[in-house]
């Protein structure tokens, strides 16, 4: 199929640095006790980031119907898999909205197991944003960690990863936005947003984590329930912290494991109506999809699969034969004599 040519987009993605994350990680004695309180966030600092493959995923970004469109199937992150990956679910309470007021010191100070003075001292305002130096956050998570006390250690090193990893904006900077969601407990709708808002201002930001952490994984888990609209609204509604966005879950059934009948605008919704899982999309939408794909154009040419080339199996030399066929004479009779004896074994047993 060949779907035309457009002109690749230039995207600048941000791998904040995160050794001073790992080296804390260390401390962490229990792995498996971390992840039942935290989820799956250590697992980002080990995060293998590879930019040249992030590079070509984003040219696929289809701005109309916020996916990924390749020439005959679409694909896209969601609340479901984002929080698969994070291991923290969906909650229902009332997620970030950037209209929230700034934490008072003595909450944060109460979260973060510190002094409210301490707080005070050190919060400062960068890039137009209030927040906490990182340097600051990790002096005292070692102490912690160092003097036994898991639970300060750990809230501390949480909200670092909340600032320099899901949500980073100013190197070796917590900024407000990182606390507030810290305090909120509910980062994966705001995760999401970003990953979509960057994509669509071509302005990448947070794309180091949300895409190099591979996002269409659901096949392995069991979706008992999607998001799939807000209200009366079909679409979902992200606020991120750099701007807001919606996307379509209706196209991201296929993915999680249930039927496309067609296009997204003659979709069936509603948890009722998603059918048995089976991962099939019928003709209507295959069709619509290809569709979209000539409409928008492929970035990079649709290369036919390579032919196989049947190599004929080589001839042995008669004295080779040979030898494999006294070779299997013998390991047939062993074969025989290790069988008698067994039985041999067997009936004495028997007798016994």
């Amino acid at each position: 199929m060949d779907c035309g040519r457009r002109n690749t987009k230039k995207y600048n993605f941000r791998c904040p640095d995160l050794k001073e994350l790992r080296k804390l990680a260390s401390f962490v004695l229990d792995p498996l006790d971390f992840k039942q309180r935290h989820g799956k966030l250590l697992s980002i600092l080990s995060a293998d980031v590879v930019e040249g493959l992030l590079s070509v995923l984003v040219q696929f970004y289809d701005p109309l119907y916020r996916c990924f469109t390749f020439p005959d199937f679409q694909l896209m992150p969601t609340l479901e898999e984002y929080s698969h990956l994070l291991g923290i679910p969906v909650s229902s309470r009332v997620p970030f909205s950037v209209l929230e007021e700034i934490p008072r010191s003595n909450l944060i100070a109460e979260a973060l197991h510190l002094k409210k003075s301490e707080i005070e001292a050190h919060w400062v305002k960068k890039g137009g944003l209030f927040g906490l130096p990182s340097d600051f956050l990790i002096k005292e998570a070692t102490a912690f960690a160092q003097a036994g006390s898991v639970d300060a250690f750990e809230a501390i090193f949480v909200l670092l990863i909340y600032g320099l990893a899901l949500f980073p904006n100013i190197d070796g900077f917590v900024d407000v936005n990182a606390i507030r969601l810290f305090l909120i407990g509910n980062p994966v709708p705001t995760l999401l947003g970003d990953m979509y808002f960057s994509l669509h201002s071509s302005s990448v930001q947070v794309v180091y984590f949300a895409l190099a952490s591979d996002t269409c994984f659901c096949g392995e888990q069991t979706i008992l329930e999607i998001i799939d609209s807000c209200g009366e609204f079909s679409n979902v509604p992200l606020i991120g912290t750099q701007g807001g966005i919606n996307y379509n879950p209706a196209l991201a059934c296929r993915q999680l494991g249930f039927p496309l009948r067609d296009k997204p605008n003659n979709s069936l919704k509603g948890r009722s109506e998603l059918g048995l899982r089976n991962c099939v999309a019928l003709e209507a939408y295959t069709l619509w999809v290809k569709k979209r794909a000539l409409e928008l154009k492929m970035t990079y040419p649709c290369e036919r699969p390579m032919s196989m080339v049947v190599v004929e199996p080589l001839s042995l030399p008669n004295q080779d034969i040979e030898k494999l066929e006294d070779t299997i004479i013998k390991m047939k009779q062993e074969k025989d004599m290790w069988e008698e004896r067994f039985r041999a074994f067997s009936k004495k047993h028997e007798e016994l």
